[in-house]
């Protein structure tokens, strides 16, 4: 076939090129439908962020003047330093970073342990049985086993922040070991095998193999249990004896039940409290996608 007929065949009208220029000319133009879609949604978030914004640098007059879309005028950024004050913000947040910082951990820690060993160990029941009976617990409503674990934590000295953190890490326990095990199967056991061969422990193999691995559901797990933890506010609430110990949420609606006319105040404290969690997940959202589509499809 010479030069001339190969450039006629591939220029054929209906022939392989003009399918690819088609999607090519599809996947171009955007799709208005979802486009709006999304538009309409994202101001379901952007809207009320808004409103939190405006509201924490307006004057009590102007909190409380029925438009709550208006910019503040004048600017007021003394609520923020009335909002320090009455809720003890450095001691609250303090608390909510130390009862987060140990949910993460443990909730890392105990998950990645929990999935490997149900992974790599799925052909033995007990495993077997292990993973259905921590899925079953995802569907367990808290409110049904509060009184207990009330009881129990005051009976173990865990009546603070510290059981409060381990509590969080049980309760993220279920969904974290169902992401990593999806994302465990994805790894190759080839690279377990060799490096057994080579005389590695399965101590060995999970820290300097396997752990490496799991960095980007490491980032998912870890951002999951962070924003459940720091937001909690009934477990926290139930479980912490001393007044002074509780977490920002909680510290907060008392603020709200005490003061709930002075809303420039109550929006400044919530957009405090509000910041960490917007600029962990900015920082960490592409690896909290990744996780998640990484242990979806096995390679």
């Amino acid at each position: 076939m010479t030069a001339l007929d190969t450039r006629t065949q591939t220029t054929v009208p209906g022939g392989r090129d003009d399918d690819r220029m088609v999607r090519r000319h599809r996947l171009g133009r955007p799709n208005w439908p979802l486009t709006i879609l999304l538009a309409v949604a994202s101001l379901t978030v952007l809207v009320p962020l808004y409103v939190t914004v405006a509201m924490a640098f307006k004057t009590s007059a102007q909190s409380v003047d029925g438009n709550a879309l208006s910019l503040p005028a004048p600017f007021n950024p003394t609520s923020f330093v009335e909002a320090w004050q009455i809720t003890r913000f450095p001691v609250s947040f303090s608390v909510s970073v130390g009862v987060a910082a140990l949910t993460v951990v443990a909730t890392l820690l105990l998950s990645s342990f929990a999935s490997y060993a149900i992974v790599r160990n799925w052909h033995r029941r007990f495993f077997r049985f292990s993973f259905v009976y921590l899925l079953a617990a995802m569907f367990l409503p808290f409110p049904v086993i509060a009184l207990p674990q009330i009881k129990l934590t005051a009976q173990l000295g865990l009546d603070n922040p510290i059981g409060v953190g381990l509590l969080h890490a049980m309760f993220q326990l279920s969904f974290s070991v169902l992401l990593y095990s999806a994302y465990l199967r994805s790894i190759p056991v080839e690279l377990e095998e060799s490096a057994r061969i080579d005389g590695a422990s399965t101590w060995q193999i999970f820290w300097r193999i396997i752990l490496p691995l799991l960095a980007p559901m490491n980032a998912t797990v870890g951002i999951f249990a962070f924003l459940a933890s720091w937001n909690d506010f009934m477990l926290p609430s139930l479980i912490t004896a001393d007044p002074t110990m509780q977490t920002l949420p909680v510290v907060q609606n008392i603020f709200q039940s005490k003061f709930g006319t002075n809303y420039n105040v109550a929006f400044a404290s919530y957009l405090m409290a509000m910041a960490p969690t917007i600029i962990v997940y900015l920082f960490a959202q592409r690896w909290v996608i990744s996780g998640v589509t990484q242990g979806a499809v096995k390679n």
